[in-house]
């Protein structure tokens, strides 16, 4: 048996309560993590800030937070949200639930240029710039939709950032339907929003039109993918009094499968009808932009691996993770191999595009990888990550999967999302995960009745995961990027070329009996060394 301590921490009782795989020996898992004061760390880990409405930056592998980015709510601090230019951004919203961030790409890679973040509350999404780590647009609420939960995914060269609805409404949207009718009138949708190359400026694309499923978590596809996104839903059923209930009947919901570039040629073609100002999509006549795809019961996670031929989907009320190779998936909608339709939409033989089906643990959620042929998997119900081989599998492994099931890791408590690093990309860093969990009971001192949420940091370099680290983050962060700090060089004081702030001061005698100019540079240097620009935020959107 192996104990645990909880991270070396000085106070601490001594005991982790686990045992198996995931034992660190307390003096190495505190030289892995431990950062000497005025040393930095070596990457950066954006997290979502959940209802705070807020982006939260640490550092690994110290996971020490180190700046709140104001995005969805006014920031005090910062005076974001409190003058003229940001309260028009916020556009009269005081709040937001930001779920889950990514990061923009270039030929599938991080190209260290923007960051992006749903606001699942009010349909929103924002665009932060990593040059100065500022909120530069908020676009939305989003045309046509309700609960932007299924988002935000990076395209490979951050052509669109492709969103989806949790929610449904009878469209267009201002009318009413009753609730009896949920079935036939409310829609969801699924949307492309363009990203302008140079500017980042976010727009409507394209949107295709969906039966009112609750849409929850998507991926975009590389490689033999490319063009491609997928997205899980959890509500085929239609399901609209008793959710939780009504919307687990039946063994597999249906996932989407999206061909986005057929979608942008479809509206180029003349193929959409305008809606709310924007071109929508109905898949029932515009063959060949959506798929069905049978998928675990109740799931939410689909991710497509750095290769992108494999997919893997959990549900948490199946104790597998369903693997399918994109390359089959991709025969069968050629050879039009589908076991049925819905509302015009061809749904994919199931069989036809299954690899197979990994027995990975109770309540399966997410998968990240590490691009080295492993995926890891968070389970919801039994508070663990499961790391298991890829395919392709020999012989052996496919009559019997449990043998692709490599290790497993006590986490606590309640895992929702995961992050390995560069997962989502062709090329992960790998070497770390952090866990985001849902629960932290008992492992900190105590906060009264309103309890923080744990991250715990996971090395991986080995065969066996290894933890490394805890922290405490206020409720409820979700899904995380995380990026190598060489990636991006942030300012820290605006060229005067680029401000046009009408508070910036650059010469002292024109700043009044108070002010002096900032003596880090020299005088050569009056050009990117402000006196005085105003509040932190106006300073940064020009």
């Amino acid at each position: 048996m192996v104990v645990f301590v909880g991270c070396g921490r000085p106070g601490g009782n001594g005991h982790d309560g686990q045992t198996g795989s995931g034992g660190a020996d307390a003096g190495d898992a505190a030289a892995k993590t431990y950062v000497k004061p005025g040393d930095k760390d070596e990457f950066y880990l954006f997290y979502s800030g959940g209802h705070s409405g807020q982006v939260f930056i640490a550092g690994i592998p110290s996971m020490r937070h180190l700046f709140t980015i104001p995005v969805f709510a006014p920031h005090p601090g910062t005076g974001y949200g409190f003058d003229e230019e940001s309260k028009h951004m916020l556009g009269g919203f005081t709040w937001g639930d930001v779920h889950h961030p990514a990061l923009s790409q270039t030929d599938g890679k991080y190209d260290g240029r923007w960051l992006f973040v749903n606001d699942n509350a009010n349909n929103r999404v924002a665009r932060i710039d990593l040059r100065d780590m500022k909120t530069k647009q908020i676009f939305g609420p989003i045309p046509n939709s309700s609960g932007n939960h299924g988002s935000s995914f990076v395209t490979e060269n951050t052509e669109y950032i492709l969103v989806a609805t949790r929610f449904s409404v009878p469209l267009p949207k201002g009318r009413h339907a009753p609730i009896e009718s949920y079935a036939d009138e409310f829609h969801g949708m699924v949307s492309g929003l363009t990203v302008d190359k140079e500017t980042g400026e976010m727009k409507v694309g394209w949107q295709i039109l969906t039966p009112p499923f609750n849409w929850d978590l998507g991926s975009t596809g590389k490689g033999p993918s490319s063009g491609w996104a997928f997205w899980t839903s959890y509500n085929t059923e239609m399901a609209y009094e008793t959710l939780e209930a009504g919307a687990s009947q039946m063994d597999r919901d249906l996932g989407a499968v999206v061909n986005w570039r057929a979608a942008e040629a479809a509206v180029r073609e003349g193929k959409a009808t305008d809606m709310g100002g924007v071109p929508v999509i109905d898949p029932a006549k515009v063959p060949g932009v959506l798929y069905f795809l049978p998928i675990p019961k109740s799931p939410h996670g689909i991710d497509v691996d750095p290769s992108g031929r494999w997919v893997a989907a959990g549900g948490k009320l199946q104790p597998t993770v369903s693997v399918y190779n994109f390359e089959k998936l991709k025969a069968a909608i050629d050879a039009r191999d589908f076991e049925s339709e819905f509302r015009g939409v061809p749904v994919i033989r199931f069989e036809s595009a299954l690899e197979g089906e990994v027995p990975a643990g109770l309540g399966p959620l997410h998968t990240q990888y590490d691009g080295k042929g492993n995926a890891y998997t968070s389970m919801f119900i039994e508070s663990v990550i499961t790391k298991w081989k890829l395919p392709p599998w020999n012989d052996e492994e496919r009559q019997d999967l449990n043998k692709v099931v490599l290790d497993k890791i006590p986490v606590h408590f309640n895992i929702g999302h995961l992050v390995v690093a560069g997962s989502d990309t062709r090329e992960p860093y790998g070497r770390y995960m952090v866990a985001g969990n849902k629960l932290s009971k008992g492992r900190h001192l105590s906060t009264g009745p309103s309890q923080p949420e744990s991250s715990q940091l996971i090395d991986i370099s080995g065969e066996k995961m290894t933890m490394l680290y805890e922290t405490f983050t206020d409720p409820e962060p979700h899904f995380m990027q995380i990026l190598k700090a060489d990636a991006i060089q942030p300012i820290e004081v605006y060229p005067r070329a680029e401000n046009t702030n009408p508070n910036a001061v650059w010469d002292a005698e024109l700043g009044g009996g108070d002010a002096q100019r900032d003596d880090r540079g020299s005088e050569g240097d009056r050009d990117s060394q402000p006196v005085h620009s105003g509040q932190d935020r106006s300073e940064s959107r020009r």
